[in-house]
């Protein structure tokens, strides 16, 4: 994937992860649309880059989506990259007297239907391209769970499985398919204490290095690993899982 000269839509592009990258391709001389839920959001990020494109979509309305995907199609018919970036993160405890299923279904629908919804309206557009590119953020929670996080945890294995057989389907295509697998990262995923927690990776380090990743040859398997993710990924084929597991799930 070239880092200059593209056209990139972003979902999730108003905070977090989304943002940082949607900042860091315009520098680089991209043409990036970031999309979300919040229009204010939308207009700030814009306005402070001029040349950045801001458009409203709700992930989780299939109709919406669909809207969406021709709007791309007739105002930026060149789309050649799609960053699958939207994500929510909801504790649940199945232990309690009544369980609330509200956030699962939530989580599903954002993090795995909305990425399936968007991908699959968008992808006659790119791969109408010489070359295009998928890229969806991951996480090194899909190979080990946090146990307070079962469903958003789940829904990151899911992606992994999902983007294996996307990959596979894809290969006679112009289409890469990559998997962005990241790791603890200073955002608000969680709340305003994941933002500043220090034992969480600074953004700007996270996205720094999703850069030097994206520059370098692209291994077979798709996977741009973060280093801080690496301990998750491999655990189980080192023989560390049980014990890494229990560690950070307080066993």
């Amino acid at each position: 994937m070239l880092l200059s000269g593209n056209t990139i839509l972003i979902t999730g592009g108003t905070s977090g992860i989304g943002r940082a990258l949607a900042e860091a391709f315009h520098q680089r001389g991209n043409r990036v649309i970031i999309a979300g839920r919040r229009q204010a959001l939308l207009d700030e990020i814009s306005a402070a880059h001029p040349g950045m494109q801001g458009m409203p979509l709700d992930a989780d309305d299939a109709r919406a989506v669909g809207a969406f995907a021709l709007e791309i199609g007739e105002r930026f018919p060149d789309l050649n990259v799609l960053i699958n970036n939207a994500g929510i993160s909801k504790p649940e405890d199945f232990t309690a007297n009544s369980v609330d299923l509200s956030a699962a279904r939530a989580i599903i629908q954002t993090n795995i239907l909305g990425v399936l919804e968007i991908t699959a309206a968008l992808l006659p557009t790119l791969e109408r391209q010489p070359a295009s590119t998928i890229i969806t953020t991951s996480s090194g929670l899909a190979f080990m769970p946090r146990a307070n996080f079962p469903t958003y945890c789940a829904s990151k294995a899911f992606l992994h499985s999902w983007l294996q057989s996307l990959r596979f389907q894809l290969r006679k295509t112009p289409v890469e398919v990559l998997e962005l697998i990241a790791p603890y990262v200073q955002t608000e995923l969680t709340g305003q204490s994941q933002a500043a927690d220090p034992h969480a990776m600074p953004l700007a380090d996270y996205v720094a290095e999703v850069m030097q990743m994206l520059e370098q040859p692209i291994p077979p398997s798709g996977e741009l690993l973060a280093r801080r993710a690496e301990a998750l990924r491999w655990a189980e084929k080192n023989g560390e899982y049980e014990q890494l597991f229990s560690a950070r799930n307080g066993r």
